[in-house]
């Protein structure tokens, strides 16, 4: 039986006074074996550890982790390790095993004084206001970022080479390649993310990875495998465009174009064009979207004047700006 991969580190933990683990942040992380008790390197969080509850409630203590990441999530400093990995770029999205994730992670008020426990918010907002009162700066309000159990990727992990315009739509556990740019409206989710040079203007998925070379248009949606999608797990290979509002619950391969406007799903009917057919005055033939997913240089488009989904010849992929995408 082949042995599990391992990950394993140092994380700085927020506990509430319940005991729940809010967050666990990850500097550093090392692949492989940990090492053992007494070669264990020391953590370097310093005067960060907080034993005593501070005005939310919340405990600061170092944790050492080591996860099995073949196995299932045991507990959310396991969950926050995984997550870390793949938005470190140390794992690529669908290769580690997420099973349970949302089991162990907590429901967390995010804000600009960090993780809240959602129970008992409102008192321990006041205890923070009245904690900063007496000083000489004015006394900031607690400003709620989100309520969710996936916080913002770049509070933990700021990966090189990108740009973010809004960083609220992106989530930890999101794999961001260098070179690529997500527009203030672009979505990335844990567990997805691109491969390399990329435009994201549109919704990333769970479980969606998107290749070097592609460009997903402004409000174009890629089906992923939450909230009853199903387990197959689309993607798009390189140098392929989604148009902008387009969407595909199929995977496109390498050099294809969907149109704008245009969804093309598993089950939609797709007329597979051919200019000798049409000069012989043959009919076409009518496949299903699944049989083409995954199938290089295809151009999806809507014909106009019949209404028919139509599958035709691409010889080449799309070509990004290369100065856009030198971050």
């Amino acid at each position: 039986m082949t042995e599990s991969r391992k990950a394993w580190g140092w994380g700085l933990a927020s506990v509430d006074a319940a005991g729940n683990t809010l967050d666990v942040w990850y500097p550093q992380l090392e692949l492989g074996d940990a090492p053992a008790d007494d070669k264990r390197p020391n953590h370097d969080f310093g005067a960060l550890v907080h034993d005593q509850a501070d005005a939310r409630g919340v405990r600061r203590v170092p944790v050492f982790t080591v996860s099995a990441l073949d196995e299932p999530i045991v507990d959310a400093a396991d969950a926050y390790l995984r997550l870390h990995l793949m938005s470190m770029r140390l794992a690529k999205p669908n290769t580690l095993n997420l099973d349970g994730i949302f089991g162990k992670l907590n429901n967390v008020v995010w804000t600009n004084y960090g993780p809240f426990a959602v129970e008992d918010f409102a008192l321990r907002k006041l205890d923070v206001l009245k904690a900063t009162a007496g000083s000489p700066l004015p006394t900031a309000d607690v400003n709620v970022l989100s309520v969710d159990k996936f916080p913002r990727m770049i509070d933990y992990v700021v990966p090189s080479g990108v740009r973010i315009g809004d960083a609220d739509r992106v989530r930890l556990g999101a794999h961001l390649a260098e070179g690529t740019t997500v527009m203030h409206a672009g979505f990335v989710n844990f567990n997805a993310g691109t491969l390399g040079t990329s435009m994201v203007e549109g919704r990333v998925s769970q479980g969606v990875v998107v290749g070097n070379g592609s460009d997903i248009g402004g409000g174009a949606s890629i089906m992923g495998t939450l909230s009853g999608g199903g387990k197959l797990r689309n993607s798009i290979g390189e140098h392929s465009l989604l148009g902008a509002n387009a969407g595909i619950g199929i995977s496109l391969g390498d050099n294809c174009v969907v149109e704008a406007g245009l969804y093309v799903t598993a089950g939609t009917k797709v007329t597979i064009y051919d200019k000798a057919k049409v000069a012989a005055g043959q009919p076409l033939d009518v496949v299903k979207g699944a049989e083409l997913s995954g199938k290089d240089n295809i151009m999806f488009i809507r014909n106009s004047v019949s209404g028919a989904i139509e599958a035709r010849s691409r010889k080449k992929g799309i070509e990004l700006n290369a100065a856009l995408h030198k971050n």
